[in-house]
């Protein structure tokens, strides 16, 4: 690292600097703008790098009046290290609007929590050493939500023509939902509940992926829209932003029907989807697939420029079966619960209970394969062999559609192709719970909700390049970055003031995190002395909640 001065139009800046190699070539980035920094400060700096043996010599103690505990900043130091080599720091750019969305995502990695609680995460960690930030409070992360909203695709599309691979021929397409607290919310509204969360309002966010599952671009909907009716607007993502070339999107059976399927063909695409069971069982009437070909490992038959790839996945077949046989099981128990209380009471209602059994019947869904009859004050639940029979024909068994060429792609590509769509569920998984946690949403306007998410799939493609680097150490992303919070930098201390801030000798578990995730740390940080603060006093709120709990008695 170096310190850099020149002129500007009005002022003199004054930049530290880090020179380093790629392609062959010396490249030069800044790591802070230390202009507002006062002369004696720049100086001490500008010795600091000069000296750097006596920061590492611990022999030397005559450097400093004193030493004592820094920031937080390994956690912080990593993430951001890793950011910046996935092209976010850049795309995000390096304006102060720019620096607050980035402490943003490398919060949501390390805390999981809202706009206040990044504020006061900022306040034990070294975010505005390592980020250049100036003091900020949760209203401005509010507002740099609704900045991120605005220039969210051209932050998209800047990261997208960085990548190693250039353009991807498989896009990978799916939504899910997420719930909603309080009522406020302008895009939450009812729908389809994916989150178990009956009563709660929802959004609906489509995730769009390359065949990798490395997230492009994500999109918010109102929480009642379908998943075919987010298709379209997909395709146009792709046609004028991210495309090029032979195009296959790829969507599961709930996606891609007759008019999204079109909508795909109007745009010169291909599509790989697969089949519902309506739809698998119409093909067998008409006799384009046989139930034959299902015993099959994997099998394809053509129908004119349409390809259907068959399979039967055997795991799949006992999940099911086994699945319907607790089901049996406990209607079985509900009706000996019945005939129990039946025979201690002889005014009760045998018609009653068997309404109630068939009630429960219709609602595991399994009324059609038993047969439920009342004689004597006695229910009974009987399996009906051919019906059972009937409904298991199809246990395990999928159809895959598409219009790709042979020439193109094998079956068994097109088949593994269909398969990666778990990397875009494993994506939603990992986005709503586990490390990130974007339900349920706090956040009330538009712009603020599709910042907020834009927020956790910046933060996800971090979580995913970590999981990777530290897949062979005994460990979760989570935990990492818990031992890496621990490393704290030294505050060295000259005439009572901070000069700089040096990390210390991490112990042996810390270094070979760091090691397995291609993170080196510097030497020094500048000490930019900035305090963060929130507006709002959690002391008086508290002391507030329990004057009023003490007066309501």
């Amino acid at each position: 690292m170096y310190i850099d001065t020149g002129k500007s139009k009005s002022n003199q800046r004054v930049l530290l600097r880090e020179s380093y190699r790629e392609g062959g070539r010396v490249r030069h980035r800044t790591i802070a703008n230390i202009s507002r920094c006062k002369p004696e400060e720049i100086n001490a700096i500008a010795w600091a790098l000069k000296n750097k043996n006596a920061f590492a010599d611990s022999a030397s103690p005559s450097f400093a009046d004193t030493e004592r505990q820094g920031l937080s900043a390994g956690g912080v130091w990593t993430v951001f290290q890793i950011a910046r080599e996935l092209g976010i720091v850049d795309a995000l750019g390096h304006d102060r609007q720019g620096r607050l969305a980035l402490w943003q995502v490398i919060a949501r990695v390390l805390d999981q929590g809202s706009r206040l609680s990044a504020v006061r995460l900022a306040q034990t960690h070294a975010a505005c050493d390592i980020l250049g930030l100036d003091a900020f409070t949760e209203d401005d992360l509010y507002a740099n939500l609704k900045w991120l909203s605005e220039h969210q695709s051209g932050i998209e599309d800047r990261m997208f023509r960085r990548r190693e691979n250039g353009k991807t021929a498989v896009y990978l397409y799916d939504v899910t939902s997420s719930y909603v607290e309080g009522d406020c919310n302008a895009l939450a509204t009812f729908g389809y509940n994916r989150d178990g969360k009956k009563g709660k309002k929802q959004i609906v966010a489509g995730l769009l992926c390359d065949e990798a599952g490395e997230p492009l671009s994500v999109e918010v909907f109102p929480g009642n829209t379908s998943d075919c009716k987010t298709v379209p607007c997909q395709l146009k993502k792709i046609s004028k932003r991210f495309g090029g070339g032979e195009i296959i999107f790829v969507g599961d059976r709930g996606m891609l029907k007759s008019s999204q399927i079109s909508d795909v063909e109007e745009h010169g695409f291909h599509y790989i989807t697969g089949l519902t069971k309506p739809q698998i069982e119409s093909l067998l009437k008409e006799n384009v697939i046989q139930m034959s070909l299902f015993d099959h490992e994997l099998c394809e038959v053509d129908d004119g420029d349409l390809r259907y790839i068959i399979r039967r996945n055997p795991v799949r077949v006992q999940e099911i079966r086994s699945s319907r046989d607790n089901k049996i099981d406990k209607l079985v128990a509900l009706a000996g619960k019945e005939n129990k209380y039946l025979s201690e009471h002889v005014k009760a209602s045998p018609e009653k209970a068997l309404a109630r059994v068939k009630a429960k019947a219709e609602k595991l869904r399994i009324a059609g394969i038993l047969k439920i009859a009342s004689d004597d004050r006695v229910v009974s639940v009987e399996k009906d062999e051919a019906a059972y029979t009937e409904n298991a024909r199809l246990d395990g068994c999928y159809v895959l559609k598409t219009d790709v060429s042979h020439e193109v792609a094998l079956k068994e590509i097109i088949h593994n192709r269909y398969k990666d769509l778990s990397q875009v569920e494993w994506a939603f998984r990992t986005s709503k719970t586990g490390e990130l946690e974007m339900r349920p949403l706090y956040v009330r306007s538009e712009a603020s909700t599709r910042g907020h998410v834009f927020v956790v799939m910046l933060a996800y493609r971090i979580v995913r390049e970590l999981a990777k680097r530290w897949r062979d150490l005994d460990m979760t992303v989570e935990e990492g970055l818990s031992e890496l919070e621990q490393l704290c930098t030294t505050e060295v201390i000259v005439d009572g003031a901070t000069l700089c801030q040096r990390f210390p000798v991490p112990r042996q578990s810390t270094a070979r995190i760091l090691h397995a995730g291609g993170i080196v740390l510097p030497e020094v940080l500048p000490s930019r002395k900035v305090i963060v603060a929130t507006r709002k006093n959690l002391a008086k709120k508290r002391q507030l909640y329990k004057s009023k709990r003490v007066s309501n008695g």
